[in-house]
């Protein structure tokens, strides 16, 4: 990956809209080219793909929590029963698997706190072999981000 490859990823991160003209025009290639490198970066899997940024509080959706959870075993089939069970959800944005007190962290949106209580209650409550959950409710983003640093050089 070169310097306008680079510069492709930056241009893409900040706004996906732009046109391949467009970029061609930032980053000083023609058309062809830069719609070549594009495509060589998506088949490549760097660029994965394109989506909206939608604004969650005028969908309604005011509260953020981190929910860590800890699992009363650790087995593989333990691990992946949990998996399937919250993947299912679309309340949870992100799930993360981590190392030291707890085994995941999953990020979820809800309606308010009146929603994220009914979720804790009637979804992960009810996932077998939950040990124990403890909510981190957002209260202000201070920096919210989908941007990578790429070194240009």
């Amino acid at each position: 990956m070169d310097l306008k490859d680079k510069m492709i990823l930056s241009i893409i991160q900040e706004d996906s809209t732009y046109s391949v003209k467009e970029i061609s025009e930032k980053i000083g290639l023609t058309f062809t080219p830069t719609y070549e490198r594009i495509k060589q970066l998506e088949k490549q899997g760097i660029i994965e793909k394109y989506v909206g940024l939608l604004n969650r509080e005028k969908l309604g959706l005011n509260i953020v929590v981190y929910c860590n959870v800890r699992l009363k075993e650790q087995s593989k089939k333990v691990l992946e029963t949990f998996e399937k069970n919250i993947m299912q959800h679309d309340e949870v944005q992100e799930i993360i698997s981590l190392s030291g007190e707890y085994d995941y962290m999953l990020k979820i949106i809800a309606k308010d706190i009146n929603s994220y209580n009914d979720f804790t209650v009637n979804v992960i409550s009810n996932i077998p072999n939950i040990g124990q959950y403890h909510s981190s409710i957002v209260l202000h983003e201070v920096k919210k981000s989908t941007k990578f640093k790429i070194d240009l050089g």
